[in-house]
């Protein structure tokens, strides 16, 4: 892994003993520039004064949880950052849940119980192998495809289309 001790990394976490961990892990390995947020309408504000390099969010939280808050990043017209690069961080790994933050513009996704191994590596992800952005009707965002398959039959490839 590389030297990440100078990322800024904005955490928004509503349950405080998991922030606890989350810091402990980033700590071990030497990312000391930790901001805290207990919901996403808090880490959308500290992003105004807070230019964080990456936000680890969870999925559950109120009044406004990790999907939305990604979404309102992504999308809003005062967004601080709109290419941000977000972690979720959720126990909840349904199939459809995963899709809803994927669609929302996460770009990597960590499912609880935490490990140090599972989030670094993420951050590994979104740093040495950051994805592209896609702005479509109704989606922008990190690309969502991860595999470029040239034997898909189907109807869309993306700009190739000519229907966005």
């Amino acid at each position: 892994m590389a030297d990440y001790t100078s990322l800024k990394i904005l955490l928004v976490e509503d349950n405080q003993h998991m922030r606890s961990i989350v810091n402990a892990i980033l700590k071990g390995t030497g990312i000391r520039n930790v901001r805290e947020a207990r919901d996403g309408a808090e880490g959308l504000d500290m992003l105004r004064q807070y230019p964080a390099d990456i936000a680890l969010v969870d999925f559950n939280m109120d009044p406004i949880d990790g999907v939305e808050f990604t979404r309102m990043l992504r999308n809003a017209s005062d967004s601080s950052n709109p290419y941000l690069p977000v972690v979720m961080i959720t126990g909840h790994s349904e199939r459809s849940k995963v899709i809803r933050a994927r669609d929302s513009g996460v770009n990597e996704f960590v499912v609880k119980p935490l490990t140090a191994r599972a989030l670094l590596g993420r951050i590994d992800s979104v740093i040495m192998r950051p994805r592209p952005f896609i702005r479509c009707k109704n989606y922008f965002g990190p690309d969502r495809r991860r595999i470029d398959d040239k034997a898909y039959p189907g109807p869309h490839r993306r700009n190739t289309d000519g229907i966005f």
